[in-house]
C-alpha cells in the first residue's frame, strides 16, 4: 500500500461501496422501508447454495484478499511476507507498514466472512453481528492508522489523522446500529462519511504521488499544512453534494417509475374472473331475452 497503486485500491473500493449505500439509503427513505430487510429463515430459501451467498460478503473477501496478496507481493519480486529477521541477532521486526495494510484488510476480510456466514450458514440471519464486525473494521482501521503515523513527516500526519476522522466517525455509527437499528439519520450519516473518507483516500494518492502542480507539497511548509486542512473541508461539502445528488437522482427515478405504474393501472384493468350465482343468473336471463330459442 505504500505506492499509488496500493492507495487506489481501497480509495475506489471505499468509494463505490459507500456510493452503492448511498443509492440504497435514498431509495430507503423515498419508499419508507427500512435499509435492510432480514433474509428469511434458512429453510425458505430454496436449495441453490451459490443464490445464498451475499454479494457484498463476496467482494468484500475479494477485495480484501487481492489488497494482501499486493501488499505482500507487489510490485513483482518483491517478498514482505517475512514478519522477524532471524539472521540479525537482534531479531528486530520487518514491514511495519506492510503488516499494519494487511491487518487492516484482515478486519474487513472477517466482516465479509461474517456477512457469508450470517446469510449462508446460520438458521437465521444475525443484523447485529454483521453491524458489529462492520464495526470492528472501521475502529482497527482508525486504530491502526493512528499507528501508522510514528516517525512520519508532518504532511503525512496531517494527512492520516484527517483521514482517522471520518473512518472512525463511520465506525461508531456502525456500532450504533448494532443496538438501534433501521435510524435515517444514521444512514445518511454513514453515507456521508464514507463518501468523504474515500474522497479523501484519494486526495491522499494525489498529494503524496501524484500532486497537480508537478511539485511536491513541502511538510515544512505551514502553508501547505493549512490547506491540507482547508481541503478537507472541501472534501466534506463534496461528500454531502455527492449525497444530495444521489438523493436526487434516485428520487427522479423513484417518482418516475411510481407515475409509470399508476399510468399503467388506469389504462388497463384486468377483467373480472369472479362472479356470483346472483350476477350469473342475471347473465344467464338476459341471454335467453336475446336469443329465446335457446
Amino acid at each position: 500500500m505504500g505506492n499509488l497503486e496500493g492507495h487506489l485500491l481501497p480509495a475506489l473500493s471505499f468509494f463505490f461501496y459507500s456510493l452503492y449505500y448511498s443509492v440504497r439509503a435514498s431509495l430507503a427513505l423515498l419508499r419508507g422501508q427500512k435499509f435492510f430487510n432480514p433474509l428469511p429463515p434458512r429453510e425458505k430459501r430454496g436449495h441453490s447454495w451459490w443464490k445464498q451467498v451475499p454479494v457484498e460478503g463476496m467482494v468484500k473477501v475479494v477485495i480484501s484478499l487481492t489488497g494482501m496478496i499486493a501488499d505482500f507481493f507487489y510490485p513483482p519480486g518483491v517478498n514482505r511476507l517475512k514478519i522477524i529477521d532471524w539472521e540479525d541477532p537482534r531479531r528486530p521486526f520487518l514491514f511495519p507498514n506492510s503488516w499494519q495494510h494487511v491487518t487492516m484488510y484482515g478486519f474487513f476480510l472477517l466482516s465479509g466472512v461474517v456477512d457469508i456466514v450470517s446469510q449462508s450458514c446460520l438458521a437465521r440471519q444475525s443484523m447485529k453481528l454483521e453491524r458489529a464486525a462492520e464495526a470492528l473494521a472501521c475502529c482497527m482501521l482508525a486504530l491502526l492508522m493512528a499507528a501508522h503515523i510514528e516517525h512520519k513527516d508532518g504532511l503525512e500526519i496531517r494527512l492520516h489523522v484527517l483521514f482517522i476522522v471520518p473512518a472512525l466517525l463511520v465506525g461508531l455509527v456502525l456500532l450504533i446500529e448494532v443496538w438501534v437499528p433501521d435510524q435515517p439519520p444514521l444512514w445518511l450519516l454513514k453515507s456521508w462519511m464514507g463518501l468523504v473518507f474515500s474522497t479523501w483516500l484519494l486526495q491522499i494518492c494525489m498529494v503524496l504521488y501524484v500532486p497537480p502542480s508537478g511539485q511536491p507539497w513541502i511538510s515544512e511548509n505551514p502553508v501547505d499544512l493549512a490547506f491540507l486542512t482547508i481541503f478537507f473541508c472541501w472534501h466534506l461539502i463534496l461528500g454531502a453534494g455527492i449525497l444530495a445528488a444521489v438523493y436526487g437522482i434516485c428520487s427522479l427515478w423513484h417518482h418516475h417509475c411510481s407515475s409509470w405504474t399508476e399510468a399503467a393501472g388506469t389504462k388497463y384493468q384486468p377483467c373480472p374472473t369472479g362472479y356470483s350465482s346472483e350476477e350469473l343468473e342475471k347473465l344467464r336471463a338476459g341471454a335467453e331475452l336475446q336469443d329465446p330459442g335457446v
